[in-house]
């Protein structure tokens, strides 16, 4: 009769140990990811936009007021002893005070005058003025109508009987869609889809079917990117539910490989 080796419950023990450790460390790893993201992403971002609007900036610069230029010749440097300067954003500066004069003088009787003529000289272009129009229009829509941004966050129905979905009204039913829905009160209803917002459909709801929610644009907004796992009032609850998620799954592997001693 063999007596069954003392090694092997502290190996059993190593395991254990050694799985915890893992576990703890895929934990503080996705907490990381959660806490960095973020901000990472942020920077990326805005560093990759302002890169862009300087690239587009320069070339419309001439090439004596251009910022390495203006200041070798302040310094009197020339030839070899010039420096080379490249300072990210300041070709934001400039297209932010370019924007800001021609804002000024289009807000005048003579720049009315001058605008007015170059839309009609691009309205005679075929193709050139369907691409005005539509890029006129986007950016009216988005930089000047501020009144017409979406009202309120909602629940419907959607997409069928019994299923919920969150919507954003964005404005009481007119037209022709009002006239062939028998003339009902109806609401323009915008269904965002998860996690990208900025594409979804266009629905029209009798208004008895839309339920008005209390929480803000920016909550729904928040609730649909975050596939439901930030809730309105939770602050900051994102690495918290990561981090119960990331537990739960570390324990069903611990009590995986624990059944898997115990079979062997």
């Amino acid at each position: 009769m063999t007596t069954p080796s003392p090694e092997l419950p502290q190996g059993r023990t190593r395991l254990r140990l050694f799985a915890r450790v893992l576990a703890g460390l895929r934990n503080s790893f996705l907490t990381g990811i959660v806490v960095i993201a973020p901000v990472g992403l942020t920077v990326w971002l805005i560093w990759t936009v302002v890169g862009w609007v300087d690239g587009f900036v320069w070339p419309f610069i001439p090439e004596p007021y251009l910022p390495n230029n203006l200041l070798n010749r302040i310094l009197g440097l020339e030839g070899e002893d010039r420096i080379e300067v490249n300072v990210r954003g300041l070709g934001v500066v400039v297209f932010l005070v370019f924007t800001v004069l021609v804002g000024w003088v289009a807000k005048g009787i003579i720049g009315r005058s001058f605008i007015a003529v170059g839309e009609n000289l691009v309205g005679r272009l075929p193709v050139v003025r369907s691409v005005y129009n539509g890029v006129k229009q986007i950016a009216e829509t988005i930089f000047a109508q501020t009144e017409t941004s979406f009202e309120k966050a909602c629940l419907v129905e959607y997409p069928r009987k019994g299923i919920w979905a969150v919507g954003f009204i964005s404005t009481q039913t007119r037209g022709e869609v009002r006239e062939k829905g028998h003339g009902a009160d109806m609401l323009s209803v915008f269904v965002p889809t998860t996690p990208n917002p900025t594409s979804g459909f266009l629905l029209f709801f009798p208004k008895e079917d839309v339920i008005e929610l209390d929480m803000t644009i920016e909550d729904a907004a928040k609730l649909v990117i975050s596939a439901g796992l930030v809730h309105p009032g939770e602050k900051d609850t994102m690495p918290e539910v990561l981090e119960h998620e990331a537990e739960r799954l570390a324990h069903k592997a611990r009590e995986a490989h624990r059944r898997e001693n115990e079979d062997a």
